[in-house]
């Protein structure tokens, strides 16, 4: 009875395909579409709950690719499966064999959107803290991996379908040329600010000096960066400028060395110019967060007798560096209002000849 059926369905054709292959390539079908669709709900299911449970990036990525397998990619590779169990004209087999393979490029353009957007998820969190504007930047080179992806997955589905890419790549290449030309200082913001993110000679926050503009950063985008000045006005700087500039970066500074000078008066002692220098060291010693250098009777100046002061502070905040400053000035005032000695200032002495004496 079996073969009576075959030969009966056999004797039969729909669109040059006979009926009991369709039937069969049907049953095939839906047993191992339905067997795919119920393993990716299974793994899916499973890899998402051990990836909650885990911090490691491997299950996170299965994860990612599993429950991102659309149904259509799945019912697409069982139906080219199937197709083995039956015989159907050359014609219709290469429009399915397409047709699969445009699926198959629109399945990976998913896959690989996905994994870019876990890509992003994770550096988000590892690096939103520190540098929310590399986050940013970041987002943005993932949009121009997604269009990447498209682009590649367009030309392979052209190709597929009989179109001569070449030409078509020929031309994009000419009119890519041209674009980048018209483009071109747009363009050169975009890889500075993509150099500024990986080569990281700034962050946010950071205190900057270029040229003759400072202030602290506030946000590195896509063609500029923005910083904050210190009376309080922002300042717009393209990336590529920036990056052409000679930049101060004080906010990475582990020890600021400070110099000063004072002047005592010529009417001071040789023994108590011998003592300034001890006087200097033990005041500057006297205060947390230093490093003494050096103390010295400088020189002659026209009007005073100098003295020059090294020491570091071990920090870079400017405000703790003015404070040891002010402490230290108003310590030296103070002994030497003690011990009588004078500072200088400038001052002019004439003196008078009258011409009779001289004769």
């Amino acid at each position: 009875m079996l073969e009576r059926l075959q030969q009966a369905l056999s004797d039969y054709h729909f669109a040059g395909v006979p009926l009991y292959d369709i039937v069969i390539i049907a049953g095939v079908w839906i047993l191992l579409a339905g067997i795919l669709l119920f393993i990716q709900q299974q793994a899916g299911a499973r890899l998402e709950r051990m990836a909650a449970r885990t911090s490691n990036l491997i299950d996170d990525l299965l994860s990612t690719v599993v429950n991102n397998t659309r149904g259509y990619f799945l019912l697409a590779i069982a139906f080219l499966f199937a197709l083995g169990f039956g015989e159907i004209p050359d014609g219709a087999a290469l429009v399915i064999r397409r047709i699969v393979l445009l699926i198959c490029l629109i399945q990976m353009i998913v896959w690989g959107s996905s994994l870019i957007t876990l890509w992003i998820d994770n550096y988000r969190k590892r690096r939103f803290e520190e540098d929310p504007a590399a986050v940013t930047t970041m987002i943005a080179v993932a949009f121009l991996g997604r269009l990447v992806l498209g682009l590649i997955a367009i030309l392979i589905a052209l190709d597929n379908f009989g179109v001569d890419v070449t030409a078509l790549v020929a031309g994009l290449g000419i009119g890519g040329i041209a674009v980048a030309l018209a483009l071109q200082n747009i363009l050169g913001d975009l890889f500075a600010s993509l150099s500024i993110i990986l080569d990281k000679p700034f962050v946010v926050g950071d205190f900057l000096i270029v040229g003759d503009t400072l202030g602290s950063v506030e946000k590195v985008g896509l063609k500029t960066t923005r910083l904050r000045s210190i009376s309080g006005e922002q300042i717009i700087v393209s990336n590529s400028d920036l990056l052409s500039s000679r930049i101060r970066n004080f906010k990475r500074m582990y020890e600021r060395r400070v110099v000063f000078e004072i002047g005592v008066i010529y009417e001071t002692k040789r023994e108590v110019l011998a003592e300034i220098p001890e006087m200097l060291k033990a005041i500057v010693l006297s205060h947390e967060k230093v490093r003494f250098d050096r103390a010295h009777f400088k020189g002659f100046g026209d009007f005073a007798l100098t003295f020059e002061v090294v020491y570091f502070v071990l920090s870079s905040d400017h405000v703790l560096y003015m404070d040891i400053q002010q402490s230290i000035n108003l310590e030296l005032f103070r002994q030497f209002e003690e011990r009588g000695i004078g500072f200088a200032y400038p001052t002019q002495l004439v003196y008078t000849k009258s011409v009779e004496a001289a004769a």
